[in-house]
Order: structure tokens, then sequence, then C-alpha cells
């Protein structure tokens, strides 16, 4: 787990900041980043991939990264935006708000996979990275947590698609409520996978209004 990371603190760079994402693969809702500056000998047992721990798990792990991390920040990204400018841009630029929340400024960014944020320290891009380095293994809980917790909430307002199950990704049961029901505000209309969708006749009527 230590390898990458201790391989970039040997080339002189002491604060990294990991950063990773939630909710790029998801038919509806933001994407959240998170960046995370994990305090320099005190690791976080536990620490991995977000998408291989349990909720219950994740959300352990979440308060103590919250609570012994230097340094956390969050970037989100409304669908509006999602829209305008598409997801993978959307992802960067919330990466780069997370960055940019730091209360620590870092001296370099281990990025999850390949995409790199332009942000002002160096970038280096890892694959897997969120499971290979604990600062984007952080990263990755604090943006899943933060965007669970954010479709919590909308399944509030929005209860007949259950975003407190799916959280908003593309699963039968969403598929579903989206033929039933039509579209909500939230959801990402310009995806290819949402556009397929046969609407109800009045849904379909709305949006063509």
């Amino acid at each position: 787990m230590r390898g990458i990371e201790g391989a970039i603190r040997r080339r002189g760079f002491r604060r990294l900041a990991g950063v990773d994402e939630a909710g790029r693969g998801a038919l509806a809702g933001p994407v959240v980043a998170a960046a995370v500056i994990l305090t320099d000998g005190r690791p976080i047992p536990g620490v991995t991939d977000s998408k291989l721990l349990s909720e219950e798990r994740r959300e352990g792990l979440y308060q103590r990264i919250v609570d012994e991390a230097l340094a956390v920040a969050i970037g989100i990204v409304e669908v509006p935006i999602i829209e305008l400018r598409n997801i993978r841009q959307a992802t960067l630029l919330a990466m780069e708000r997370a960055v940019a929340e730091l209360r620590v400024a870092p001296d370099g960014i281990v990025v999850d996979g390949l995409a790199v944020p332009q942000v002002e320290p160096t970038v280096f891009p890892v694959p897997r990275g969120d499971l290979q380095c604990p600062s984007v293994g952080a990263a990755s809980i604090v943006a899943k947590v933060t965007r669970d917790r954010m479709m919590r909430e909308y399944h509030q307002t929005y209860p007949v698609y259950g975003f407190d199950r799916h959280k908003g990704y593309g699963t039968e049961a969403h598929l579903r409520a989206i033929a039933e029901h039509g579209l909500s505000p939230i959801h990402r209309r310009t995806f290819a996978r949402v556009r397929q969708i046969p609407l109800p006749l009045v849904a379909a009527g709305r949006q063509r209004c």
C-alpha cells in the first residue's frame, strides 16, 4: 500500500494529497471528488478502494480520516455543469475544486487513474491508485461517503427512484423507475444510457416542452 507514495516522498514530496472521485459513472446526481493529506506517520488501517468496503466500514473509516488526516476537502460538481461540460471535464473540475479547498497546501498530488486535473502542485497519476496509495484510498472513501449521503438526501425529494439504494447508478430497478416515472431534475439527460430509456408518454411530453 505504501510503495508508490513512499517512492514519491523520497523524491522530496512530503505533503502528498490523494485525490479520487465518486459518481462518474452514475446516471443521476453530482460527481464528487475528495482530496486528502494523511498525517505523516499515522496510517489508518483498512483504507483501500471504497468500492471494496461495506457501507458500515466506509462510514467508520470516513470518520477516522476526517478526524486524523492533516487535511480533507471536497469538490462537488452538480448535474447542470456535468451536462454542459461532459462528465470527464466535470470530474476534473471536481478534483480541482477539492484541491483548492485544502487548508494545507500540498506539494504533490496523487490522482487515481490517468486523468490529470489542472492544479499547481506536481500531479502523479496512478492507475488503481485507490488500491496502491493510502492517501488516494482515503480520498475514495471520503468522496464515496459524501456522495452517498447526498443521494440519500435526494431520495427524500425524489423517492420513486430509489436513490437511497443504488445512489443513481444504472441498476435494473433504477432503469425501471425512469421508464415508469420519467426523469427527475438530477438525471443526466445527455448520457447515452439515459437517452435510450423509453419514457412514459406524459414524461416524454414534458421533456419536449
